[in-house]
């Protein structure tokens, strides 16, 4: 595992302070001969003549018997950075650790410890950087955490190697950030799954390891639970004595790029995503909130066509870029070794990897919808659940994240069946799950509604799906048929996104999650109807991709205010939306169930308390890149 060093730039900085701390006078005067040759030294490094610096600190200490031991430490720490710590060696056993003073005590067992490390010594190198009652000044945190977590891992301790690394993460930024993190998971995937189940199972929520022990299982292949964000305040408040303009959080780059395939497969979606970004952002300048420039590039829905869209929008002064939409484009832009703008990824890699330092992803997962649907169904005191989903990709991946937090949540899977495709009698399939049945139905049942104890039905049992409407509407008369009645939950692929009255009867009394804005139950944002009534793309189950869009948008202002502050949330189009501390923005849907063929929100499923508007108000409002013109969006393409 490849030693995360401090820039160049900023070791020269930091080996210069220590320089002009050493000057300043500790157990004897300088004489002016000596401040000069110390200032010539301090001179070299900062110059990165680190070996030249080296000889004349040594130089110094043959003539400064009062500070010879500091000056022979700062010429030890020259080599270091000449990356000749051997060298050293010498030198340091020279010095006299009594006769240092301050911070150089520290220094000098780090030092130690480096060179005990290179030589292969865990056993040394653990000691001097676990030393009790050792508090490390802020320019020396970081370094005396990295080598303690090297020589916990040399010393077999991965755990611990981790956990100390953890301790570093918020410190760091660039590709420093990146890197510790990846060594997280690589020390954490060493731990082994069993080991890691474990320790997860014995963490209360808000363990700061949580997270990376979940991450790390979810890199292993294991289907992990996913607890909802905590959401405590939404972004945009109003700021008491700061003027009646000036919200929270707001910061808004000044351009932006937004890369999106024009044609093939992903034309369609594109289309509808990128009317609805830039809806919300004519949304904004009606409010007259500052909004960027923006330029739409094709990313060609290829890896290569990502990277070099990318690329044109940085060379072109792009300051972020939202984009690009499939997980192979994603995941060649992250693969990148260096990401000079900030990105906004409009999926998740199909690699797996964390996000770099400075990217955000953001997508339509079916895992968050599964996961969702088991919180719900706990706490409406379901907890053993029939679980009958389709062949689909996204009903797989939605079912095994069901799992995993229905698991979490001390719940159990009844039976589980995956309804083969093109089938219209399922009445041997729901005979084999053995389902509860109720002798009498007069109505199907609703949330939260069980069956009274003499009828034989399990009172906390429920029945979770996932599957598109035309197979849902097939499979639920057939339930009522065999007289099972328990509540049904579903993830949003349930709905068409449009009324159909006449087909949807079939579903009355099934909940599901879905978007708050198909339904206009957020306030502060575009009226969903309107929209719709104009634009296609913003019509039937385009318009879960409309509001992705929008919230592309609505999130461009908020990302660093998300990330640097958890349980702040923007209440978007597509749900609440909130950052984990991977740069991953995740959405806490709303509430909905058919009721007399109508799909509609349900009461209490989105917090309506006077939420503010994504779009604050400012004091100037540039021209817009795009106009709606003939029920169309028109944008400036590139």
């Amino acid at each position: 595992m490849r030693f995360m060093r401090l820039s160049r730039a900023a070791a020269i900085g930091l080996l210069f302070s220590l320089a002009l701390t050493a000057c300043v006078p500790a157990n004897a005067p300088r004489s002016p001969a000596e401040l000069a040759a110390a200032q010539s030294a301090e001179a070299l490094s900062r110059q990165g003549q680190f070996d030249q610096a080296a000889q004349a600190w040594l130089a110094l200490a043959t003539q400064s018997r009062g500070h010879a031991d500091s000056y022979r430490l700062l010429a030890a720490e020259a080599w270091r950075e000449e990356g000749q710590l051997e060298r050293a060696a010498p030198v340091l056993e020279s010095i006299k650790r009594q006769r240092l003073s301050g911070d150089e005590p520290l220094r000098f067992d780090l030092l130690l410890a480096e060179l005990a490390l290179d030589r292969h010594d865990a056993a040394t190198a653990l000691r001097l950087t676990t030393q009790p009652n050792v508090v490390a000044p802020p320019a020396l945190q970081l370094r005396l955490l990295e080598w303690r977590a090297r020589a916990m891992a040399a010393s077999g301790d991965r755990w611990g190697a981790a956990r100390t690394r953890v301790q570093m993460d918020g410190q760091l930024s660039g590709f420093d950030h990146t890197q510790n993190r990846q060594q997280i998971l690589a020390l954490l995937n060493q731990v082994g799954v069993e080991s890691l189940k474990q320790r997860a199972a014995a963490m209360q929520r808000g363990d700061r390891m949580l997270p990376w022990v979940n991450e790390a299982l979810s890199q292993l292949g294991v289907a992990v639970a996913q607890p909802p964000p905590d959401l405590q305040q939404p972004v945009g408040t109003l700021l008491p004595g700061a003027g009646a303009n000036v919200r929270e959080g707001y910061k808004v780059p000044t351009q932006v790029a937004l890369l999106l395939p024009n044609d093939g497969n992903y034309g369609a979606a594109s289309t509808a995503i990128r009317e609805g970004f830039f809806a919300a952002y004519l949304d904004a300048g009606r409010n007259h909130a500052p909004r960027p420039s923006v330029r739409v590039y094709d990313s060609q829905g290829t890896a290569d066509g990502a990277v070099k869209a990318y690329q044109q929008a940085v060379s072109d002064g792009a300051r972020l870029v939202v984009g690009p939409l499939t997980r192979g484009e994603v995941a060649a832009v992250f693969s990148q070794a260096q990401l000079p703008v900030p990105v906004l990824a409009l999926n998740h890699p199909d690699d797996k990897q964390l996000p770099a330092a400075d990217a955000s992803e953001f997508g339509l997962l079916p895992e968050t919808e599964g996961a969702q649907v088991a919180d719900h169904m706990v706490e409406r005191g379901l907890r053993q659940v029939y679980v009958l989903v389709s062949t689909d990709d996204f009903a797989q991946r939605a079912a095994g994240a069901f799992k995993a937090e229905l698991a979490a949540r001390g719940g159990q899977i009844a039976g589980t069946i995956t309804l083969p495709p093109g089938v219209t009698s399922y009445a041997g399939i729901i005979a084999g799950l053995k389902l509860p049945a109720t002798p009498t139905a007069s109505a199907p049942a609703t949330s939260g509604t069980t069956a009274p104890a003499e009828s034989g039905v399990v009172n906390d049992a429920g029945i979770f799906i996932s599957m598109r409407p035309a197979q849902a509407r097939v499979l639920l008369p057939q339930l009522r048929i065999a007289q099972v009645n328990l509540p049904v939950f579903a993830t949003s692929h349930v709905y068409e996104g449009s009324d159909d009255v006449a087909a949807n009867r079939d579903l009355d009394g099934v909940e599901f999650c879905d978007a708050p804005w198909l339904f206009d139950a957020q306030p502060g944002l575009p009226n969903h109807d309107g929209i719709a009534a104009r634009l296609p793309a913003a019509r039937g189950g385009a318009a879960r991709l409309f509001a992705f869009g929008m919230d592309a948008w609505n999130l461009v202002p908020y990302l660093e205010w998300l990330r640097a502050h958890p349980g702040s949330y923007v209440p978007g189009a597509s749900g609440q939306l909130a950052a984990d501390q991977f740069g991953r923005v995740r959405r806490v849907l709303i509430w909905a169930q058919f009721q007399n063929g109508l799909a509609r929100p349900l009461g209490g499923s989105l917090q309506m308390d006077d939420v503010p508007s994504n779009a604050p108000p400012a004091t100037a409002e540039p021209s817009p890149v795009g106009s709606l013109s003939n029920g169309a969006f028109q944008p400036a393409v590139d």
